[in-house]
């Protein structure tokens, strides 16, 4: 989403049904996690960073993300939020060595994976990032199985949206991953102890914790 009329389109919607369930994801399957510094992978516009960061008192975040249109809606909403001295946003390609630093405590991840090109250096770039045990959070849109299905879900969920939106919501379902399809990345990313668990028709959350 690199034009200024996707990024507008983007971080003009409201997402607080979807977006507003991924810190209850996260706190569901990572109890003990307190707080510390957390990255987020193709945070976009932030709204996913702040949600985040307002759900763990104890957290500092870091987004990335390669769209600076979308960075320019990321760091009005982080500022308009008040939230500039616990979240940065820089714009960074991935995966980028100078964040490879294990020096994260977790790492959150909404809707990036289906953009990247070569997913399984994705998995592995995230472990990358963690400190040993750290946890580590994917969410990311089902591919449905055919074009028909497609056009159904995005009359049901983004009917109101705009026509830029609609488009890139459509090429962005045909462009996911099946459910069998991730658990195949995450074997070769030798990241066998995640789990993955699709929590609806739209969405899969894949979840474990960096190696020690």
């Amino acid at each position: 989403m690199d034009t200024p009329e996707q990024a507008a389109a983007y971080a003009g919607v409201d997402w607080s049904e979807p977006h507003g369930k991924i810190p209850g994801y996260f706190r569901e399957r990572f109890p003990p996690f307190a707080g510390g510094r957390v990255i987020d992978l193709g945070c976009g516009s932030a709204d996913v960073t702040i949600r985040f960061v307002r759900a763990f008192s104890e957290v500092t975040a870091l987004g990335v993300d390669g769209s600076e249109a979308m960075l320019a809606f990321g760091r009005r909403h982080v500022r308009e939020a008040g939230l500039d001295s616990r979240i940065t946003l820089e714009h960074r390609f991935l995966p980028d060595p100078a964040l490879e630093t294990r020096s994260f405590d977790a790492v959150i991840c909404n809707s990036l994976l289906h953009h990247i090109a070569d997913p399984v250096a994705l998995w592995r770039f995230a472990r990358i990032c963690a400190k040993p045990g750290a946890s580590i959070l994917l969410v990311d849109l089902v591919r449905p199985a055919n074009h028909e299905t497609v056009l159904r879900l995005v009359q049901e969920n983004a009917q109101d949206a705009g026509p830029v939106l609609q488009r890139d919501f459509v090429a962005s379902l045909h462009a996911a991953y099946t459910v069998p399809e991730v658990r195949e990345q995450l074997r070769a990313a030798e990241l066998d102890g995640f789990e993955i668990d699709q929590v609806d028709e739209l969405h899969f959350v894949a979840w474990g914790c960096a190696d020690e």
